[in-house]
């Protein structure tokens, strides 16, 4: 039977135009422009100044913090700079620039296509050979892969989730992995599995990747033991770590929680890519599969891009920007980023870039509440979407913390279902980043 998660959800069309567009490696452009801030946490401190030569693989930032992660070269060949470059928003982040010579990779990668089935490291060392990788989850919120196997004192989970729904309309890339490295993901669950100390896994696809659920089924039916393949109906937002948990296992985060206080450590199908990359070839985060796509492209790809490659590049490989298009997102239509800055580059979890025309973008006149409730159904975290909208207009950040705003996960089901078309979301978010900033300047008990 198909599972899913018990509150609210929408359903969005799929528009998954580039489920059938094989993985492409992108070409290497002259110059990459690769961030020190390409995680949640400290950024990392660039260990390269203008004139080293630097090769595939190198670190050229190291972790400054607990919650860091390193950062490795996409390229090889002479750093330009090492500056203030503007990321996506416009916003100024550091740096490391690379004039683009061959393509010589570190002599420690085992580049070999061979697949890698006997995990021989130990726990502690799966959690060191991520950490030193540069390994983050590649779901959206890029949190350290070597901090989430790591749970704190009191905390154990006792099985692991991977997520495969790409609940997201138009994004492929996690299904083309799925499918084109269905064993290489597993193992890289079996990885994890071995790292937590966990014998019981998870692996859930949503029902309108029928190829990936037949691949995953058919190599757990003879090996991988431990792996559960969990079919799930398609609902938005189902990649939500909350939502995911629910479906899966029917077990609830609590409020302020995390997926650990359920017992449940969660990781996307690209970060479980990644870590059999980083376990078994010893081979840094610095490529991923990005999908390009739109309903006004001509073409849809899926491409294996390296960090740090410029927007402006992607889209001139791609033919360019056609005239209908007036956006482009980074990530999906819900939850994606608005790009305001195409010379900015691909960072670790760029996943892809979406080409939206007008007739999509285009904001409807406001309207009045009408009192539907619509948004209440459709809230997957239960919480009244239309009372935090006015309480967030009205500036009452009381009411708004005691009505736990601070729950919202952002995922824009309330802004999609609205028939005044109110922009519920948008009040919403600023009132939760004002809320939370009270709660943490108290005093601490």
């Amino acid at each position: 039977m198909r599972r899913t998660f018990s509150k609210g959800g929408v359903h969005p069309a799929d528009s998954k135009l580039a489920a059938d567009s094989a993985i492409e490696v992108f070409p290497l452009p002259q110059r990459m422009y690769i961030s020190m801030s390409q995680h949640l946490g400290a950024p990392a401190r660039p260990l390269v100044q203008k004139g080293d030569k630097v090769k595939t693989g190198q670190m050229i930032g190291e972790s400054a913090g607990f919650i860091s992660a390193n950062i490795h070269s996409s390229v090889s060949g002479t750093v330009a700079a090492v500056e203030p470059y503007a990321d996506l928003a416009g916003n100024p982040v550091m740096h490391v620039v690379v004039d683009v010579e061959g393509d010589e990779w570190e002599e420690s990668i085992d580049r070999t296509p061979d697949i890698v089935r006997d995990i021989t490291l130990t726990p502690a060392e799966i959690v060191k050979r991520i950490a030193d990788c540069g390994i983050v989850g590649l779901g959206g919120a890029s949190f350290p892969t070597h901090v989430k196997l790591s749970p704190p004192p009191g905390k154990k989970a006792d099985c692991l989730i991977i997520n495969g729904a790409e609940c997201e309309p138009y994004l492929t890339s996690d299904y083309r992995l799925m499918t084109e490295h269905a064993e290489e993901v597993l193992i890289g669950a079996m990885i994890m599995m071995k790292a937590l100390g966990v014998s019981k896994g998870y692996i859930g696809i949503e029902d309108n990747k029928p190829e990936a659920i037949r691949l995953m089924r058919e190599l757990t039916s003879s090996a991988y033991d431990g792996i559960e393949v969990v079919p799930l109906r398609k609902k938005y937002p189902q990649g939500g770590e909350k939502q995911l948990i629910d479906a899966v296992t029917g077990r609830k985060v609590p409020s302020m929680g995390l997926p650990i206080d359920a017992g449940v450590v969660v990781q996307n199908v690209g970060t479980s890519f990644a870590v059999y990359e980083a376990v078994q070839k010893n081979k840094p985060l610095f490529e991923g599969v990005m999908t390009v796509t739109g309903d006004c492209m001509d073409s849809q790809h899926n491409y294996l891009l390296r960090v740090g490659t410029p927007f402006e590049k992607i889209l001139e490989v791609v033919g360019g920007i056609p005239q209908q298009a007036v956006k482009v997102v980074s990530g999906g239509p819900m939850m994606g980023k608005a790009v305001s800055n195409l010379s900015a580059a691909s960072v670790k979890s760029t996943s892809s870039l979406l080409l939206l025309t007008d007739a999509q973008t285009r904001r409807r006149e406001e309207g009045e509440c009408i009192r539907c409730g619509k948004c209440v159904q459709a809230c997957p975290m239960g919480l009244e979407p239309y009372l935090l909208n006015k309480l967030a207009r009205a500036g009452r950040m009381d009411e708004l913390e005691h009505e736990k705003v601070y729950d919202c996960i952002e995922c824009g089901c309330c802004m999609y279902t609205c028939p005044a078309y109110i922009p519920l979301l948008d009040h919403i978010r600023m009132a939760k980043a004002d809320v939370m900033r009270i709660m943490r300047g108290r005093p601490k008990k």
